[in-house]
């Protein structure tokens, strides 16, 4: 069982920055990526990005290429979403996840953090 906790999200004025946390608890964590989706209202849920814990290595979407940076304290179980030069159809509700195989199952999924970017 692994439980994920995000932190992080809040109100940001377009342009601005936001830092996203996951703690992440639980028994054999190595076993997963770690990803983050995101979902904005009216719209289906959306993959962010991923990074693995043993060698860091990451995705992007398109969409977040350049401007959202993911990184991992593995000593604290702690995963981030780093996201810089935010555009308002980046509100969403950002959630992080946990998957073993592929993204298109995804075996744990956290409570979710509201983002919102203001014109």
């Amino acid at each position: 069982q692994v439980q994920l906790v995000e932190s992080g999200g809040g109100l940001v004025q377009s342009g601005g920055s936001l830092r996203l946390a996951c703690a992440a608890s639980g028994r054999r964590l190595n076993r997963y990526a770690m990803g983050w989706f995101r979902q904005a209202p009216g719209k289906e849920r959306e993959f962010v990005g991923s990074i693995t814990w043993i060698v860091g290595a990451t995705w992007y979407a398109d969409f977040a290429k350049g401007r959202f940076t993911m990184s991992r304290d593995n000593a604290k179980n702690l995963v981030y979403l780093q996201m810089n030069s935010l555009l308002v159809e980046d509100t969403a509700v950002y959630y992080c996840a946990a998957a073993a195989s592929s993204w298109d199952r995804v075996d744990y999924w956290g409570q979710g953090t509201q983002v919102t970017v203001s014109s």
